[in-house]
Formats: C-alpha cells, structure tokens, sequence
C-alpha cells in the first residue's frame, strides 16, 4: 500500500530520481496496478542557501503534489526535518489516552496501572522513536518530559525517561538487525573483541561482548 521513492538530486540532474519514479510507474502498470495520484505526494528536502525552484512531477499525465509536511506510517516528516510537528501529534495522543491511567486509578485497580501505561503511552513514546528523539529540540523534549512526569503522578511510582525508552529500543533494534545476516544495514555494525582477563574473571568475561554502533555520517 505505502510505497516510497528516495532520489538524490545531486549537481541539479533529476535525471535518476525521476528515471526511479517512471519504473515504478510502469511496474505498477505491468502488475496490473494503479497508482493513486491524487494520494501521492512529494516532498523535497533540500539545505541549500539558495533554493532554486524544483519543476513539477508529472505521473501519467497528472501533476504530483509537492508539500511541506507528511505523515508517513504514523510519523510527521517536514521539509527541514524538524519534529515539532510530530511532537505535537504525539503529546496529544498521549493525553488523550491517559484517561485510561486515570480512570483505573479512580477504580482502585492500582495494579494494572503500569500495564495500562506501558500499552497505552509508552507505546506512543516509543513508536519510530529513533527516527525522532535525535532530531528533537529542547523545547519537544521539554513537552515529552512533562507527559512522563504527568504519566508519574497518576501512577505514583517512577517511570523510564524518554533517553530510557530511545536506548532501549536502539538496542532492540540493533540486535535484531546483527542477528538478521540478510539486513542490508547489518555490516554497520561490528562487534567488538572479548574482553580479556586472567583466571575466574577470565572466564566470566568470556562472552561479554559490545556492539559498535555506527557514527550518523555511516548511516
């Protein structure tokens, strides 16, 4: 259903890009597929000091829309790649969703306090949230810190930090993709040699290894 063409304009030849998305549009046509234009969007990110106007992108005869922001499987992306915007997206579906908390406080079922939040909020923190956290300015990090620390008066004990839940879930992440040999980003990551030792202390450390994990310029 979501399909997403990635082109680098490099010296202003578009040429690539829109060679990648003419494919695209005649293997849609030859598995008998159509592509829905009027939901199709584009978005150019471009850093420039001086912007030079991109021309239009034609599918089929029909123009495509250029926009500024998007929501992609869940996440606001804008031009610049700030995340305010998703940010804001997410502190309102946290607060909407902590009438859950709430309400099973107000019930005296202070025991599933912590599973309601895990599955109701953390779950909204965590989602894509190493795409995003990085990227956050301080005030989007001051916003998501008020909606932990809200979360920690509703259910009266302490709760992981937003750094807490973005470690957690890179590592997560990074395991899954060393185990998985036909990742295409699994040589980014390299496993560090044991750690050495003498006598029982040797032998304890025998299967202690780390993960390197790769510099934002690799990725």
């Amino acid at each position: 259903d979501d399909t997403t063409v990635v082109g680098l304009i490099s010296g202003g030849d578009k040429a690539a890009y829109r060679d990648e998305v003419l494919k695209l549009s005649e293997w849609c046509f030859a598995n008998y597929l159509a592509l829905n234009i009027s939901k199709t969007k584009e978005m150019v990110i471009d850093y420039r000091r001086h912007r030079a106007d991109h021309t239009p992108l034609f599918i089929n005869g029909y123009c495509v829309e250029r926009v500024s922001t998007f929501k992609f499987l869940g996440t606001h992306i804008v031009e610049d790649l700030s995340w305010s915007a998703n940010t804001s997206a997410v502190v309102k579906k946290t607060q909407q969703r902590s009438h859950f908390p709430r309400m099973l406080r107000k019930n005296s079922l202070e025991e599933r306090l912590l599973v309601a939040y895990r599955s109701t909020i953390e779950s909204v923190l965590a989602y894509c949230i190493m795409v995003w956290c990085v990227g956050c300015s301080a005030a989007d990090r001051r916003a998501l810190h008020g909606v932990i620390k809200t979360a920690q008066k509703i259910i009266g004990c302490p709760l992981p930090s937003l750094e807490d839940i973005s470690s957690s879930q890179c590592l997560c992440r990074a395991g899954k993709i060393i185990k998985d040999t036909s990742h295409p980003g699994q040589f980014l990551f390299n496993l560090l040699p044991l750690v050495g030792g003498t006598g029982a202390s040797k032998a304890r450390q025998t299967d202690s290894r780390t993960v390197s994990f790769p510099g934002p310029s690799e990725l």
